[in-house]
């Protein structure tokens, strides 16, 4: 740190020290300031200039420093000054404190402020790269952060210092205006009854108000800017556009039915999207069938011989495409058609943010609409691997055209997908090799509950490459193709070696579908992800479109499309009125690995890495009575508590049916349930779910009081002693 920076951080600690030191923290209180008023006023009323400059002076102080009680002051100056003097005194000031407090904060403490406060920068920088100054005034306006961190944040951000001032300016004006009059009611107040008087009521309502308020000033002021941009229509077809007509589109056109609005959904292929089509369905469906094919192999350990099973594919995949079949009605045409829904089939693109033009095979129509969801999911990625254009490569959108079951198959990737259609394949009869560039399968999963699945994949005959990256795909010596990978061994030396495979199944995530919709050129913006860049509310940087499902993350799953769907229907409906947040805290996840991994809030990975304080619970379910029974006891129950309270922070399963127990566990996060009622309420015998009691049964006894138990374990003595009838004879004499 340079010499200049240095006597800069001596001063302010030197001014931040004075001010509680000298005790000014304590003194400045509506009651102390009050009793002092009639003086006060007097000297302001001799010295105007200089009480009035004095006051001014220490409120820049105190907001340049970003020291607490900048609002109470600004009351004060209502009660002390009156409110036209207040409002000219406190809104200078407090935008030349605010910058002060951003010059400080961009000469001295940038490297500390960005690593305290990363979330909001980013969300900041993000806002101003949209919206420029105006996303700063209705930062002022709709205080979402404290006034101190949006000035300390801003202090980092490339804007101008003379544009954070002016704007700063007009933005607080309104709030301080709110908090000034308040101050001078309570400066009039001189009984308990003036509490009751209609004007002291009035500024603390607007208080109240001024938030909801501004906010939907805001709202008006985007809008009214998009309509000078674009030119609003003067009415509308439709409330709702919904783009895609996967699990998210579904579920959004479906809310906005029931509510009676005017909903049209475009899908340019098939309503159901991947879930039905190529995901969760089909993929389950295969699953089920590899799993029968285990179960035959096993079933000598119960004492019945079956031999090896025969597996006849083609016969599999009819399996498959029926349970695609006898699902699809849920997500006919005809039925949303029947529930209110407009529904066509083409291609969506956004002309404006209110015109919405489709392509289709009825040629072309356009529809205007208050609202546009962009629903329309994602697609597997395929990396840039030389020689991979050389070869058929499968996704889980084509693998279900195989006709014949595929003799060696090799899956890049160690995620969900890649581990559940490896694992089917392998029961089903291919030889299976998995590679994954990371040191675990499941990277997201702490290490010990995906060296279980790991351990079982092995087992049953996959070869896995951890920690092995592939390099390009190449021709082998009998004709066929290899994968040519690296990785190292244990003297930390690269090596590199051939696997060769007859089909190749890529696996390693999946990419937002964004592409073809106008939403470039209109200015909405994307992740680093690629996900479309939406705000809490799943609102993009145009105030009338919206985004949910696997198109705006960051979970790509059909639960997580489906809980985003009713907030971004809800939000775009009704959004004038109250804005609902999508929260993921007690979000839940499943693997369908055999054994499973479930899992929802906080593992510890996640927990390490956010810094959050916890201690682990685990049950084992070789514990468990139906699993033993069942020869199922591989997994365990792992539940993340706050340090010595019941309260749940996140729980994670593996083994047998996890999906199935990890309910209980997503419920009693939802609705606040600690382990001590779980631990109370009363579950079946012999069943899986009795895990999830008997883990927190093992929290409560790691929890029991000690010292309690000590003194009963006395009283209990002294009760088999006899001693305390001995007691009752003498007093009976």
């Amino acid at each position: 740190m340079t010499r200049s920076r240095l006597l800069l951080l001596g001063l302010v600690a030197a001014l931040i020290a004075l001010y509680y030191l000298s005790g000014a923290d304590e003194a400045l209180s509506l009651a102390n300031l009050q009793a002092e008023q009639a003086r006060f006023q007097a000297w302001f009323g001799e010295r105007p200039l200089a009480v009035g400059g004095g006051f001014f002076l220490a409120y820049v102080a105190m907001a340049g420093l970003s020291l607490p009680g900048a609002t109470l002051m600004t009351v004060l100056s209502g009660a002390l000054f009156g409110f036209g003097w207040g409002l000219a005194i406190v809104s200078f000031a407090s935008a030349q404190g605010a910058t002060l407090a951003a010059l400080i904060a961009r000469t001295l403490l940038r490297g500390t402020l960005e690593r305290r406060f990363a979330a909001q920068l980013e969300r900041i920088n993000a806002g101003i790269r949209r919206e420029g100054a105006f996303y700063l005034f209705t930062l002022r306006l709709i205080p979402l952060f404290p006034f101190f961190v949006i000035n300390l944040v801003m202090g980092l951000t490339r804007m101008r210092l003379t544009t954070f001032y002016w704007v700063s300016q007009l933005g607080m004006l309104p709030g301080t205006a709110v908090f000034v009059n308040a101050g001078r009611e309570l400066g009039h107040l001189e009984s308990l009854a003036g509490i009751l008087s209609p004007g002291l009521i009035a500024s603390f309502a607007l208080i109240g108000l001024f938030p909801w308020l501004a906010r939907g000033l805001v709202a008006l002021a985007r809008r009214r800017r998009l309509a000078r941009r674009y030119g609003r229509p003067t009415r509308f077809d439709h409330d709702i556009v919904v783009i895609g007509g996967g699990s998210a589109g579904l579920v959004a056109s479906y809310i906005a039915a029931a509510v009676k609005a005017r909903v049209a959904l475009v899908e340019r292929e098939r309503l159901g999207g991947d879930c039905l089509n190529t995901g969760c369905v089909p993929s389950k469906a295969l699953i089920r069938a590899g799993r029968a094919a285990q179960e035959v192999r096993r079933a000598g350990g119960y004492g019945i011989e079956a031999g090896e099973p025969r597996v006849d594919f083609a016969a599999v995949m009819d399996h498959v495409r029926r349970a695609i079949d006898e699902i699809a009605p849920h997500d006919s045409r005809e039925r949303y058609e029947g529930l209110g829904v407009e529904v066509h089939a083409g291609e969506a693109i956004l002309e404006d943010p209110w015109r919405v033009r489709i392509t289709g095979p009825d040629g072309e129509r356009r529809l205007t609409t208050r609202h546009v969801i962009i629903a329309s999911g994602a697609s597997p990625a395929v990396p840039p691997l030389p020689g991979l254009e050389a070869v058929e490569v499968l996704t889980s959108d084509t693998l279900w055209r195989l006709e014949t079951l595929p003799e060696r198959l090799l899956v890049l990737g160690g995620g969900p997908i890649g581990c559940e259609l490896g694992q089917a394949f392998a029961r089903l009869g291919s030889r299976v090799a998995l590679v994954e560039m990371g040191a675990q399968l499941l990277p997201r999963e702490d290490a010990e509950i995906a060296d279980q699945v790991a351990r079982r994949l092995a087992t049953e005959g996959v070869a896995l490459h951890l920690g092995t990256r592939a390099l390009r795909v190449v021709g082998d010596e009998a004709g066929g193709h290899a994968l040519e990978v690296e990785h190292h061994d244990g003297a930390g030396e690269a090596r590199r070696e051939r696997l060769p495979f007859s089909h190749l199944l890529v696996a390693v995530g999946r990419r937002a579908n964004v592409a073809g919709m106008g939403l470039e050129a209109l200015g909405v913006e994307t992740r680093d992800d690629g996900t479309l860049a939406v705000n809490e509310s799943l609102q993009s940087v145009l105030p009338n479109v919206w985004a949910c499902g696997d198109v705006a993350g960051p979970y790509q799953l059909t639960h997580a499309a489906a809980h985003q769907a009713w907030h971004a229907t809800v939000n775009a409906l009704f959004g004038e009125l109250k804005r609902f947040r999508v929260s993921y805290r007690a979000l839940p996840a499943v693997t369908f690995t055999d054994p499973e991994v479930a899992r929802v809030g906080l593992n510890e990975r996640e927990a390490r890495e956010r810094g959050v304080a916890y201690e682990v619970t685990r049950y084992p379910l070789a514990e468990l009575d139906r699993a033993i029974a069942e020869g199922t006891a591989e997994g365990v129950v792992k539940v993340l508590t706050v340090p010595g309270r019941d309260r749940i922070l996140g729980a994670t399963i593996v083994g047998e049916g996890a999906g199935e127990m990890l309910a209980e566990f997503t419920l009693a996060m939802t609705h606040g349930i600690g382990l001590n009622k779980l631990l109370g309420t009363v579950h079946p015998y012999p069943t899986r779910s009795e895990a999830v009691k008997a883990a927190a049964g093992a929290w409560k006894n790691a929890h029991k009081p000690e010292r309690l138990l000590g003194w009963l374990e006395r009283y209990f003595a002294w009760r088999r002693s006899g001693a305390w009838r001995r007691g009752d004879a003498r007093r009976e004499r």
